[in-house]
């Protein structure tokens, strides 16, 4: 494919990553991730201002690149088309969460005039099924991982521990906590994938 000669020393280096990673080369996965990831979380940080959500949003975006790194055209450099990825796919995050948020400000004449009905709390039965199907899923997979990381997400994701609280039940500092996770995250990512490989 023709790179555009636009692109800088960086770009195309990125470009060579991007080439090694599509022929399954797993180093080059890690270091485009490793290149990215501070900048993408901090990005988004900017855009969400909650720290586990960009942290959860930053995995969620290298998820789909890498998903979809064969669509990547050396026009431009990887580094925009990530960032893009990102960009949209916190915007949605940002869109759901404000879709589920309903004002306390309106009053009912309002609600009225609106003409939407309120959603009810309890999801109905076919959600439950699927959320109970997921959960069975991933129980399966986390079962896969490492020990060490299979408590982590145990802790994190089943038992709802906060960083603070997983740092002190596991006697370790918060920062190896939370690059664990990160790492046990990316994990979970691959086994999903290569298990269901239309994953998005």
């Amino acid at each position: 494919m023709e790179v555009s000669p636009n692109l800088s020393e960086k770009a195309r280096h990125d470009y060579k990553l991007v080439k090694l990673a599509i022929a399954g080369d797993e180093k080059a996965y890690a270091e485009l991730l490793d290149r990215y990831k501070d900048a993408i979380y901090y990005m988004l940080l900017k855009m969400v201002n909650n720290k586990n959500d960009a942290e959860d949003l930053t995995i969620e975006a290298f998820g789909k690149a890498f998903k979809n790194i064969a669509q990547y055209t050396p026009n431009y450099a990887f580094s925009t088309w990530l960032f893009k990825i990102a960009t949209n796919n916190c915007i949605d995050f940002i869109r759901k969460k404000k879709a589920n948020l309903i004002s306390l400000d309106q009053t009912s004449e309002d609600q009225d005039s609106i003409g939407t009905p309120l959603q009810a709390d309890t999801p109905d039965p076919e959600e439950d099924m699927i959320k109970s199907q997921r959960m069975a899923l991933t129980r399966s997979i986390v079962e896969k991982l490492k020990p060490r990381y299979k408590t982590l997400v145990e802790l994190r994701y089943f038992k709802e521990y906060s960083y603070e609280e997983i740092a002190n039940e596991l006697n370790l500092p918060i920062g190896t906590v939370k690059a664990q996770l990160f790492r046990a995250r990316e994990l979970l990512f691959n086994i999903l994938k290569n298990n269901n490989p239309n994953i998005k």
